[in-house]
């Protein structure tokens, strides 16, 4: 089906610790651009619990009005089926498989781009959820764990199966988040697949999908993390070519800040989320290299108001501004 046309749908990507429910809120009200949602993993096990961080991020009165999928980390199908009927008693009708987690320690226990390793394992697995779950199912894979050349047979897996969508990042699980996509297996992907394709992968700026989608005009799905933790408004510029400003961007620090406050008890606590998202959205502003080194050490709130007041008063965010891997 030629999407060449069609207007593109933007997806949030999981990230641990750093995408909560208080993230895609103060996205959702500030921009109102994203398609769809992806929770952090939900790490399903034998005993079929959540734990209660889990749990909050998931049910659907911390996430009125938005399009949410939950996205389940696990190589065995009775546990992925067991989870998945939960999150079906909470009324959501898509679940995401993570197939492309490369943390060493979800890997080394064959999970996440770890059960990649194991075709045979893995075909398995999709077998039995598909024949066990009635709802929307989807993938977010990377191409391999050691090659790329993984990823023929990978797909052949893949499309024997009824997809909802394959998000693909185009990078082995070895490369964690260096290198370069491999845009190359992505084109071979796209004319392969069964089943709508997604992009994933270093789309930071507006001419950064501007580059992409000059080489992929039919790719019409595209998911964005470190890009959109980095700069909030990178939808709208992509959209508009509007860049966002500092007075926007500090109402939406200042309302995840709040809520934070408010579900989290201790500055210690607080401060750590908001320092990882400092880590992205930190090279949105020119010559601040200091700020972001006072806001790494500080230890309490009332420091880092300080500092963040500082920063926004003495620090401008350049046109095209995003985040870097340089950084």
């Amino acid at each position: 089906m030629d999407t060449t046309n069609q207007k593109p749908k933007f997806y949030l990507a999981p990230m641990e610790g750093v995408t909560s429910h208080i993230f895609r809120n103060a996205q959702n009200d500030f921009f109102h651009n994203v398609d769809k949602f992806f929770t952090p993993f939900i790490a399903a096990s034998q005993s079929g619990k959540m734990k209660t961080r889990e749990k909050q991020d998931i049910l659907p009165e911390n996430n009125k009005g938005l399009n949410i999928v939950p996205q389940i980390l696990t190589n065995n199908a009775d546990d992925f089926i067991q989870m998945s009927k939960k999150l079906l008693d909470y009324g959501y009708n898509e679940i995401n498989l993570n197939l492309g987690c490369p943390s060493g320690t979800v890997v080394a226990k064959g999970k996440g781009s770890g059960f990649l390793a194991e075709p045979i394992l893995l075909d398995r697995f999709l077998n039995q959820v598909f024949e066990a779950l009635d709802c929307k199912i989807s993938i977010k894979t990377r191409i391999g764990k050691d090659s790329p050349e993984e990823f023929e047979d990978l797909l052949r897996i893949y499309n024997r199966y009824p997809l909802e969508e394959l998000i693909i990042h185009p990078r082995i699980q070895k490369d964690y988040y260096k290198n370069t996509p491999n845009l190359v297996v992505f084109a071979e992907a796209l004319e392969s697949s069964n089943c709508p394709v997604c992009y994933n992968g270093d789309i930071f700026t507006a001419q950064d999908y501007q580059k992409f989608h000059h080489e992929f005009p039919s790719v019409n799905r595209i998911m964005l993390g470190r890009g959109l933790i980095g700069n909030p408004g990178l939808i709208e510029s992509i959209l508009t070519d509007r860049s966002i400003d500092k007075k926007t961007l500090r109402a939406f620090h200042d309302r995840i800040l709040a809520d934070y406050t408010e579900w989290m008890s201790g500055d210690i606590n607080v401060l750590y989320k908001m320092k990882e998202i400092w880590f992205y959205m930190g090279p949105m502003f020119e010559d601040a290299d200091k700020y972001r080194k006072k806001i790494r050490k500080c230890s309490k709130l009332a420091e880092y108001n300080d500092i963040i007041n500082r920063l926004f008063e003495e620090k401008e965010i350049p046109a095209g501004a995003g985040f870097s891997t340089s950084m």
